[in-house]
């Protein structure tokens, strides 16, 4: 019975070495934000509260395909489990980096003073980056308002 024991034990201890310490706190607060009812466990019911917060309005069906992802209660291990298998084998930096760069353009190209894809590309080639790869954002609205400085300035 002692090996029983120590089974599920390495399972939850495995799936909270996957990510860092930041990391599995974030997931937590995420957590808690969806816990709408603080019962420990997400239930439709909770899922249904979160999104209609955000404005939307989801059918049973939906519902019922989300919990469906858990195979049981979806405790915060469980919760941290299925993020694991979604994102596993993925490099999350790079997926949020795609995700607002497509996000970005879509903007530039359909709102406001629209820019064309090529102009959005070119933005893309000036944007500022620091010696250590992040992406400065003050800079990049800079040359959005005045454009590009030449290299001479």
């Amino acid at each position: 019975t002692v090996p029983h024991r120590k089974r599920p034990q390495r399972a939850t201890s495995s799936v909270f070495a996957m990510f860092g310490q930041s990391q599995i706190q974030e997931f937590k607060e995420a957590f808690n934000m969806i816990d709408q009812n603080r019962g420990g466990f997400i239930d439709k019911e909770d899922l249904h509260d979160m999104l209609a917060s955000l404005g939307k309005n989801p059918t049973d069906e939906y519902l019922d395909a989300m919990m469906s992802e858990a195979p049981g209660p979806i405790s915060f291990t469980m919760f941290l489990t299925v993020f694991g298998k979604k994102l596993n084998g993925t490099d999350p930096e790079d997926v949020i980096r795609n995700a607002f760069e497509d996000y970005l353009r879509e903007l530039l190209t359909t709102m406001g003073d629209r820019f064309t894809d090529e102009e959005v590309d070119e933005l893309y080639r000036e944007a500022p980056i620091d010696k250590k790869g992040n992406f400065n954002y003050i800079g990049f609205t800079r040359i959005l308002k005045h454009g590009a400085k030449d290299k001479d300035d």
